[in-house]
């Protein structure tokens, strides 16, 4: 039962006033588990904010709610917990895996694009940043009902190809290519680089390559062919080892065909002015700088490619929602790019999100592909699951599976990390705390987790053959209650964290869950209790709790064990 919409509908009832956003969880259990401010029907109802909830409690009653409380200007709410246990725990119990999903967003298409690789490039760690955001949001979504398009929009265009190109022909080391060949590509990108802060002319060899790319040079196209399947190979193990998928891989290259369409739309409109030599939309009223269409040799930017992409994604899948995962630091481009969609007199615009993030640091260093200053994630997932697997031969060195714990320890406590906090704050990696069984991580949730299928095994009761309806009745204590309330919210924060776009609702809500749980298992017997009803109950509570941790886990992408 929805307890919030229950009392705002009674309230309803009698003063013909929809209160239900009004109400409010009290911070103080001894306030009640729900308190509703009557000044903001002051002016209203041209009365004492104290009088009307005078008034209201003598009007307002209900089989599951055990007592109402005046105290100043609120109105207290306590609701009987034996209701409140049984309504919460059933409906978890009763749903399981689908606990938390709804169908809110049925007949609704939302696009998800994320992770988006450069090619021929190794996959460093802040593109997890990108993967993980965009991965949590395409399952949170598909748990509400959503159709969900998951689009890894490759970068697989543009000038660095050209210097790319320039540089294979000059420097490629044919033997290295076939034993490690985004290793190799990458080394070329990066001595281009180094050689073109000597020599800048090479800039212009990399532009040339890229027009001759552009306009359908068979070598160069060949050579580019060539880059994209090797990196794809790569990419493909990595989204495997993270349990990341996709339903498209246009990458930039695929709308090269279809920026005509899109350059004629804008001119078309009036929009496209000339400008040192380049086609621009001029934004100067909206305070931004104006948005490169075409640059002045005449090739194509990212936003010609992003709008281009942007219109042919509404025609394909008449999104309502158009969420692209890239940093912070592009959020001027989107900006631009949604502005200029908006001028062409597509409505739809304003349904393009950009969702940023930020910056990931590593004992004080900037990434920089350019200067191959970078942290390969492949190295640093096999960091940490080997620290893991240290830990685990020491604590627990029985453990069967210990391969596959160490695995999905490792990996999973790397990507709860990255999504514990807000997504536009910097990440700075810290191992000793990332990897840590106690605190705020994810090797913390995993273990509560691990350790409620512990209580269950030990208990010798097969708990899904039990009756839930005959004990879940019996939990009224206050440890129990607090753990049940927050199972309760868990649909609750899953619209949060989509009103948002913030994975890390979820986050901090199954590290609040875990909490809750470690706190009644410490505080309350559970297998040597005589009274074995309220064993039993209490082992239905563990069996729930289990439900929602691997559920949560589950939408920002992060495996549970069942022993560590």
């Amino acid at each position: 039962m929805d307890y919030k919409r229950l009392i705002g509908d009674l309230i309803k009832e009698v003063i013909n006033v929809d209160v239900y956003d009004s109400i409010e969880i009290p911070p103080d259990k001894n306030m009640g588990d729900f308190a509703f401010p009557c000044f903001k029907l002051a002016k209203e109802l041209r009365k004492a904010p104290q009088m009307i909830a005078e008034d209201l409690k003598l009007k307002l009653s209900h089989e599951s709610i055990s007592k109402i409380e005046v105290v100043g200007a609120y109105l207290n709410f306590f609701i009987n917990k034996s209701d409140f246990s049984r309504d919460i725990l059933m409906h978890v119990l009763n749903n399981k895996d689908n606990y938390g999903s709804s169908k809110d967003g049925e007949g609704k298409t939302v696009i998800v694009e994320y992770s988006s690789p450069n090619i021929a490039k190794p996959f460093h760690i802040g593109h997890l940043f990108t993967t993980v955001v965009g991965n949590s949001l395409y399952r949170i979504h598909k748990s509400q009902g959503y159709d969900v398009v998951g689009i890894n929009y490759l970068g697989d265009w543009g000038t660095q190809f050209g210097k790319l190109i320039y540089a294979y022909k000059n420097w490629i080391d044919l033997d290295a290519l076939e034993k490690t060949p985004i290793s190799e590509l990458f080394r070329i990108y990066v001595k281009f680089h180094n050689e073109a802060e000597k020599d800048p002319f090479l800039e212009d060899e990399g532009r040339k390559y890229f027009k001759m790319l552009e306009d359908g040079d068979k070598e160069c196209r060949e050579l580019w062919e060539k880059f994209r399947s090797l990196s794809l190979l790569e990419f493909e193990k990595l989204y495997e080892t993270l349990g990341v998928k996709f339903d498209s891989y246009d990458g930039e290259a695929f709308f090269s065909d279809k920026m005509d369409r899109a350059i004629n739309e804008i001119e078309s409109k009036g929009l496209l002015e000339e400008s040192l030599g380049a086609m621009v939309v001029k934004l100067d009223e909206y305070n931004m700088p104006p948005c490169i269409i075409k640059k002045a040799d005449g090739a194509t930017i990212y936003a010609t490619r992003d709008i281009a992409a942007a219109l042919y994604r509404k025609d394909k899948y008449d999104f309502y929602k158009n969420i692209y995962v890239v940093g912070t630091p592009q959020a001027l481009h989107f900006r631009q790019v949604f502005k200029t969609l908006e001028l062409m007199g597509h409505s739809w615009a304003k349904d393009c999100i950009h969702v940023g993030f930020g910056l990931v640091k590593f004992k004080d260093k900037k990434l920089s592909s350019r200067k191959g200053e970078v942290i390969l994630l492949e190295e640093l997932l096999n960091m940490s699951v080997e620290k893991i697997r240290e830990v685990i031969e020491e604590k627990n060195p029985t453990l069967k599976n210990k391969e596959e714990v160490s695995k999905k320890v490792g990996i999973g406590a790397i990507v709860f990390n990255y999504l514990k906090m807000n997504r536009e704050r910097d990440i700075i990696f810290d191992f000793d705390e990332v990897l840590s069984f106690e605190g705020e991580t994810g090797p913390y949730v995993q273990y509560t987790f691990a350790r409620g299928k512990s209580i269950l095994r030990k208990s010798g009761i097969n708990i899904e053959e039990i009756d839930f309806s005959k004990y879940v009745s019996l939990l009224v204590d206050d440890n129990e209650i607090s753990l049940i309330k927050s199972l309760g919210d868990f649909n609750n924060q899953i619209k949060a964290s989509i009103n948002s776009l913030e994975p890390s609702v979820i986050t901090r809500y199954v590290i609040d869950v875990a909490k809750n749980f470690n706190k009644f298992y410490n505080s309350n017997h559970i297998l040597n209790l005589e009274d074995e009803n309220l064993k039993i109950a209490r082992l239905i509570l563990v069996y729930a709790t289990t439900i929602v941790i691997k559920n949560a886990l589950y939408l920002i992408g992060v495996e549970t064990v069942d022993e560590m």
